[in-house]
């Protein structure tokens, strides 16, 4: 009888759930898309909708000149900067904006707003601006059906952003102080890492190196490296940076002992010849 009772009250609450509700993915016609790029420690990320052509007027028709237009389709284009940077020469600082812009037939205003809670440009207003830059639109040497977001690393301190749609593109630069910024972050991250962990203090120690920049602190954190625990790797770059602060016949222990930990590890024959010729 008390399994009985059981096995009713069970049922009876069972029964008195909720049924599960199905969840549709709605289709959209504009699909959702996203593009980021890394330079440095710094981060750009380009959230939009893709509307299509799909045969109709773009430029002065769909979307009218001399108008504020959400540079996609539903909610307002995002634009995310991790750290400072410059468009166009105009600074702007880190955060997450809404990418709108004015289009002409010779001209566009390009648009960064505050106000990232938006759907289109219903709410836009100039109120809200953060920055606005003037750029000239180019002839794409092909359509494109579906509007397309790119970012492209054109040097060491700069990328290239550019909207193409229909048979326009229209782009920016955005430059940004990579060594700096870098170097920043280096600083922040590794005063954070305890003292038994040997791999961050040695990448920052490798940066150092390669950039020849700041090598007494890259000295400093590959000592901690190595304190924390030896490695062929850490040794290499101990006898690197004392080689090319001058200190040469110190650098030659450290790369031997390097060669040895490499051998006793089984490391790739190329490693391992690549530190003999360096010893040589």
């Amino acid at each position: 009888m008390i399994r009985a009772s059981l096995l009713a009250t069970t049922l009876t609450a069972t029964l008195a759930l909720p049924a599960q509700q199905t969840v549709v993915k709605q289709f959209q016609p504009s699909p959702s898309a996203s593009v980021a790029q890394d330079l440095g420690s710094c981060n750009v990320k380009i959230e939009y909708s893709r509307p299509g052509v799909k045969g109709r007027k773009i430029w002065d028709g769909l979307v009218p000149y001399g108008q504020v237009w959400r540079t996609g389709a539903n909610s307002a284009t995002l634009i995310t900067f991790s750290d400072p940077v410059k468009i166009a020469g105009k600074d702007l600082a880190a955060g997450t904006y809404a990418f709108f812009a004015i289009p002409g037939p010779k001209d566009w205003t390009l648009i960064f707003s505050k106000n990232t809670k938006q759907w289109g440009s219903y709410a836009y207003s100039t109120a809200e601006d953060a920055l606005r830059v003037e750029a000239t639109p180019t002839v794409l040497p092909a359509n494109q059906e579906y509007l397309l977001y790119t970012i492209q690393v054109e040097s060491p301190e700069r990328l290239r952003v550019e909207l193409d749609w229909e048979k326009l593109g229209v782009g920016f630069d955005v430059a940004m102080d990579t060594p700096g910024l870098y170097w920043a972050y280096l600083q922040k991250t590794l005063a954070g890492v305890r003292p038994e962990e040997a791999t961050p203090f040695a990448q920052g120690a490798r940066y150092c190196l390669t950039s020849g920049t700041h090598l007494d602190q890259g000295m400093a954190w590959i000592d901690q490296s190595i304190k924390a625990k030896e490695t062929a790797s850490n040794l290499e770059i101990k006898a690197k940076l004392l080689q090319k602060t001058g200190h040469t016949q110190d650098a030659l222990p450290f790369l031997q002992k390097a060669m040895a930990l490499g051998a006793a590890a089984k490391a790739p024959q190329d490693y391992l010849d690549g530190l003999a010729k360096l010893k040589a």
